[in-house]
């Protein structure tokens, strides 16, 4: 009978644990949801005032479904040479420099990931000093244009080409791999570029994937550079050409491009127009990261455990 009776007891504690649980996961989805749908609603007020007629986005009558489905919007911000050029300029920077800042990253990373390399710690907090301190906007400035980089398309890439974060990050990675590999290698008569390209990089596309996401994400987003060291139009970069659309509230910036249809821009507020460009600045991010999301969770979580 005792044991009858504990018997029982640890059920009615079990049913306890398992309604407190549903609970839990009850409003634990619920805040989940509305947390999605408040992210969401800027996402979608932006679609549906891009995709809403005139009056109906000028009196307030959008907000996440359009209002007089009209596609004209869309086809006006495609044919203004202005944006089409930005975009092509974020394309070649994020393409450009999101593939050197890997290759430059991993340089660094593979060494320093390894006890044996002379002066390591000192090396490695040189690169961590810079994270807290730099010389300074003026200094960067003048720098640059000693350079004669001012004004040309690698200046938005070159000074920001290696992140201490994610260069610490692939170290990280590279010290979780079993040095029996590298040992078998150097054996085999392998030399240090060989391991990195033949044995070290293979195994580290989780990593490799989430950085290279990191600084897609960065150089496609960035507008502080090209703001400071871009003067010419045609070497503006998207973000830039946004937050000069944003800040603008007068049709005379937005008809400034070269729009093929003008009778089709009259009936265009400057609100979808920069709705639109907005959204379709923000497309070839979503499409990227879809590929990479696999890789990510494990990326960051590998490269970061170890101190």
């Amino acid at each position: 009978m005792p044991e009858t009776a504990s018997v029982k007891k640890k059920n009615r504690n079990a049913i306890k644990e398992s309604i407190g649980e549903k609970i839990f996961y009850f409003f634990n989805y619920i805040f989940f949801i509305l947390f999605g749908v408040v992210t969401l609603f800027p996402f979608l007020n932006l679609i549906a005032k891009s995709l809403s007629s005139e009056a109906a986005v000028i009196s307030g009558m959008v907000t996440i479904f359009p209002v007089d489905l009209q596609f004209g919007t869309y086809k006006y911000v495609l044919q203004d040479s202005m944006f089409l050029n930005s975009f092509k300029v974020s394309v070649f920077i994020t393409v450009v420099g999101t593939a050197l800042s890997l290759f430059m990253t991993a340089l660094a990373a593979y060494p320093l990931s390894k006890p044996r390399l002379r002066g390591r710690k000192y090396f490695i907090l040189m690169y961590v000093f810079t994270m807290l301190f730099s010389g300074g906007l003026i200094p960067t400035y003048l720098l640059m244009h000693n350079l004669g980089l001012i004004n040309q398309l690698p200046v938005l890439f070159l000074p920001s080409m290696i992140s201490v974060f994610n260069m610490l990050i692939i170290k990280n990675y590279f010290e979780s791999l079993p040095e029996s590999l590298e040992e078998s290698a150097k054996i085999d008569g392998a030399s240090n570029l060989k391991i990195l390209y033949k044995i070290t990089l293979p195994l580290s596309m989780p990593v490799f994937a989430t950085i290279a996401l990191f600084y897609a994400v960065s150089f496609w987003n960035d507008f502080f550079a090209s703001m400071i060291y871009i003067n010419s139009p045609e070497k503006k970069p998207m973000q830039l050409y946004l937050k000069e659309l944003l800040v603008s509230a007068s049709d005379a910036f937005i008809s400034g491009g070269n729009v093929v249809n003008i009778d089709a821009a009259m009936n265009i507020t400057p609100q979808a127009i920069q709705a639109a460009s907005i959204l379709l600045a923000t497309i070839p991010i979503l499409l990227v990261y879809p590929f990479l999301q696999k890789y990510f969770v494990k990326g960051v979580l590998i490269g970061s455990v170890k101190g």
